[in-house]
């Protein structure tokens, strides 16, 4: 959860007083969730269908999508996301009637975050898991016809994998991160997702490595869980620059999505197969198109067109915003910005900040071949950000030009005095928390 740019309202300063009070460790149970929920009634038990979503990369573009294709058939839709950017409010967001939804307010969060403080009642507790029952408390108070339900790490003893039958189980692809926490083998990271798979609850997984399916398919068995796989149930192509999605129901042609990537064209089909696998809802082709067509998620491969930051980087210039972190979210970043290269030619410069605990040279490393420069910058809302000479040192080590700069801002002002022929490609990545960084201070806050 980022500390982004938080103001010093009333509940700004709760959530402080939480983090300061309560440990930041994952738990070896779900004990003292559960305890939590008990005193506040359960509300868990008293959701609308829950669409519950885990994996590496990719789970709040899933998400975005199967929100978008929701609301455009008219349903109201509650979701649930982490990390958040510039406002901890862009976690919670709630249905309304007519196929729309909204942020929480101020005061409802307060509120809700109150109530579980209260009930807690100064036992140990993460400020995850608190936000986790207050998430719960908002939906159950709240009528709408599903519930969109992202993981916060792993799955298997997150604080969301509290409910015990949801409409559907969603993995996402699987990759390295997180190790510290979910084990330091791309099996043991998948043993900790695969957690969410309930018992004869359908499980909808995006194409995965062979080690991870594998741990992926035994659980599925094990639970009796109907599996729909990427390449095996369900297929997603481009053609003609649309998204063709292809199961045993038919074929889907429709309009590329909005988030930009290839990688985004797989995330659009996990959410249509997710769908079409439930069968719960009636969503025509139409409501496929504009939801698909229409969504949004910020700091994926998102261009900033305006902004304080634009007019500090050369005139002309490209400036992309990406908050991969992980050499997963490295490659498809890299990927998107091949794609770019092939349709307009443009010198790349990588602005990045990572957090202390991550893999610099995996990350880096797929920028090798794409760019001419890197410039290392800290995280100015974290104290455990990797220091950007480590970051440098690891561009180093890749044969990279590097440099070092204090901010985003001054990174950029070094970029404009760079005399380049043509006006430079500029990425700033390598974290969420930077993304968020960099959202507030160039005025473009999430929605």
């Amino acid at each position: 959860m980022s500390e982004g740019a938080a103001s010093q309202t009333p509940l700004a300063g709760l959530r402080a007083r939480l983090a300061q009070l309560h440990p930041h460790a994952i738990d070896l149970s779900l004990e003292r969730m559960l305890r939590l929920l008990s005193r506040l009634g359960d509300p868990h038990n008293r959701l609308p269908p829950v669409i519950h979503i885990a994996g590496t990369n990719g789970k709040g573009s899933t998400l975005s999508y199967l929100r978008a294709i929701l609301e455009a058939a008219g349903l109201r839709v509650h979701a649930y996301t982490s990390p958040w950017l510039v406002r901890v409010n862009e976690s919670f967001r709630i249905g309304t009637e007519g196929g729309g939804s909204r942020l929480v307010s101020d005061d409802e969060l307060f509120a809700a975050l109150r109530r579980c403080e209260t009930a807690n009642d100064g036992e140990p507790i993460t400020l995850f898991e608190i936000e986790t029952a207050a998430a719960f408390e908002l939906f159950a108070q709240h009528p709408a016809d599903v519930v969109l339900l992202e993981v916060g790490m792993g799955g298997r003893l997150d604080a969301t994998n509290v409910v015990a039958q949801p409409l559907a189980s969603v993995i996402t692809p699987i990759g390295i991160d997180h190790t510290e926490f979910l084990g330091p083998t791309l099996a043991a990271i998948a043993g900790e997702k695969a957690g969410i798979i309930k018992r004869r609850v359908p499980v909808i997984v995006a194409e995965q490595t062979d080690e991870a399916m594998t741990v992926i398919e035994r659980e599925a068995r094990r639970q009796h869980a109907p599996l729909s796989a990427a390449g095996q149930h369900w297929h997603v192509a481009i053609e003609r620059g649309r998204l063709v999605f292809q199961d045993e129901r038919g074929l889907l042609d429709l309009a590329a999505p909005r988030l930009f990537g290839r990688h985004q064209f797989d995330n659009a089909g996990l959410a249509i197969a997710t769908l079409r696998a439930v069968d719960h809802f009636a969503i025509d082709n139409a409501a496929f198109e504009a939801g698909v067509a229409g969504a949004e998620w910020p700091a994926r491969m998102q261009r900033l067109a305006s902004g304080a930051l634009l007019e500090i980087a050369p005139p002309g210039s490209e400036v992309w915003l990406d908050g991969g972190h992980n050499a997963d979210g490295g490659r498809v970043a890299a990927a998107a910005l091949g794609d770019l290269e092939e349709r307009v030619s443009r010198p790349l410069v990588v602005i990045a900040g990572m957090m202390a605990n991550k893999d610099a040279d995996a990350f880096l490393g797929n920028f090798a071949g794409l760019t001419r420069h890197i410039i290392a910058v800290p995280i100015p809302t974290r104290s455990d950000a990797m220091p950007p000479q480590r970051l440098a040192e690891a561009a180093r080590g890749l044969g990279m030009r590097v440099e070092v700069a204090s901010s985003v801002e001054a990174a950029l002002q070094s970029v404009a005095r760079l005399l380049y022929e043509v006006p430079p490609r500029i990425l700033i990545t390598g974290s969420l928390y930077l993304a968020g960084h960099v959202l507030a201070c160039n005025g473009t806050p999430p929605n």
